[in-house]
């Protein structure tokens, strides 16, 4: 399966840069970062909280096959309808540390639009060692879903 997703990421810094252009209008693709129902349905999570606004904050919550329940949460900085999403990202259990995240939303034409993710961890050895997880197959596959649930919504 072809990574329609590309991820830069430079020798020696600790940030990613991610961007994948999407078959949706930019406002479809903002709503699936946006409103918990779909933000639910593409990562197939529970949201038990998502504060989509300026100084809000977020809060999820993963079951693996096992049972085991796995939390992640964070801060919304910034919120700019349809343009940008500045937050932080923690995984509960992890030492992977709080990232930063920046999300720009680009629209193309008035059908398709791409998304810019700028990532920026505590350090570069912790940016490698998420790289060395399926990181990128995972990311690929989340955005596969959310074009695929978006598509069906226009």
């Amino acid at each position: 399966m072809e990574r329609k997703t590309k991820i830069n990421a430079e020798n020696g810094k600790q940030e990613l840069e991610i961007i994948r252009e999407f078959d949706l209008p930019v406002d479809l693709l903002f709503r699936a970062y946006a409103e918990a129902e779909i933000v639910a349905q593409w990562m197939g999570t529970k949201v038990l909280k998502l504060e989509s606004k300026k100084h809000g904050s977020y809060q999820f919550e993963t079951t693996d096959r096992k049972g085991n329940k796995y939390g992640f949460n964070g801060a919304i900085h910034e919120f700019i309808p349809n343009r940008k999403i500045v937050r932080t990202f923690e995984m509960d259990g992890t030492p992977y540390g709080v990232q930063l995240e920046i999300y720009q939303f680009v629209p193309i034409t008035d059908d398709t639009c791409a998304l810019k993710m700028h990532v920026i961890y505590e350090s570069s050895e912790l940016r490698d060692q998420v790289l060395k997880l399926p990181f990128a197959q995972g990311i690929n596959m989340a955005h596969n879903r959310i074009q695929d649930i978006a598509a069906k919504m226009k």
